[in-house]
C-alpha cells in the first residue's frame, strides 16, 4: 500500500463520501419543502378586498363619467370629490374613456369591516360626454361573511341614469352586529350623497 506523507487515500474517499451524502441529503430536503413553501390557492376562491364590496358597470367604449357614492354607518360620503371614509374607499374613480389605457367603464368601493347600521349605495352621472342617453349602468353589491369569508350577492340591479347631474339611490340596507345583512332592510329610498357632509 502506498502512502504519501502520512495520507491514507482511504480518508479521502471517507471525507468525499461524507460530504456527497450530506449535499444530497440537503438537496432532497429543499426539493421537499418547495411545494409546502407557496401553497397553490383552491380553484375559484379569491377573497373580497373588503367586507362589503359595491361595484358599478356600464358600457365599454362610452366617455360618460358615472360616479359611484357609498356611505356606511356613522360615516360621511364617499365619492369622486372624497375617495375614503372611516368604512369605505372608492378604489376607482373611472371618468369613461378620458385619461384610461383601456375601454373598460367601471368603479368599485370597499369596505373596511362591517359596523352595524345603514349602508347607502347611489350612482350619480357627473358628465355624459355625448354618450347617447338614458345609460343603464349596473351595480352589483356583495358581503363577505366576516365568520366563512365566503362572499355573497346582497343584489345586483340596473339602473337608468337620464340626464346629466342626476343622481340616484341604488339600495340602501342594514348589517347587524355580526355583520349580516337584517332581513328585509333592503330598499332604494332616495337619499342625497353627492351635496351630503
Amino acid at each position: 500500500m502506498l502512502e504519501t506523507d502520512g495520507f491514507d487515500e482511504s480518508e479521502g474517499t471517507v471525507f468525499r463520501d461524507l460530504i456527497m451524502l450530506t449535499l444530497a441529503g440537503f438537496v432532497t430536503m429543499v426539493i421537499l419543502m418547495i411545494p409546502h413553501l407557496n401553497p397553490p390557492a383552491a380553484e375559484g376562491e379569491t377573497p373580497a378586498a373588503g367586507n362589503v364590496v359595491v361595484e358599478a358597470r356600464w358600457a365599454d367604449g362610452l366617455p360618460a363619467d358615472v360616479d359611484l357614492w357609498v356611505q356606511g354607518p356613522g360615516d360621511q360620503p364617499v365619492g369622486y370629490s372624497r375617495k375614503s371614509g372611516r368604512v369605505f374607499d372608492l378604489l376607482r374613480d373611472d371618468l369613461g374613456i378620458e385619461r384610461d389605457e383601456t375601454e373598460l367603464n367601471y368603479e368599485f368601493a370597499f369596505s373596511r369591516g362591517a359596523p352595524a347600521g345603514e349602508y347607502t349605495v347611489n350612482l350619480h352621472l357627473f358628465n355624459a360626454r355625448r354618450s347617447p342617453l338614458p345609460l343603464a349602468v349596473t351595480v352589483t353589491i356583495s358581503l363577505r361573511h366576516p365568520e366563512s369569508a365566503r362572499v355573497t350577492r346582497i343584489t345586483s340591479r340596473k339602473v337608468v341614469l337620464r340626464r346629466e347631474n342626476e343622481e340616484i339611490t341604488v339600495a340602501r340596507f342594514r348589517l347587524d352586529a355580526r355583520g349580516r345583512l337584517e332581513p328585509g332592510s333592503l330598499h332604494d329610498l332616495p337619499k342625497p350623497l353627492r351635496t351630503a357632509g
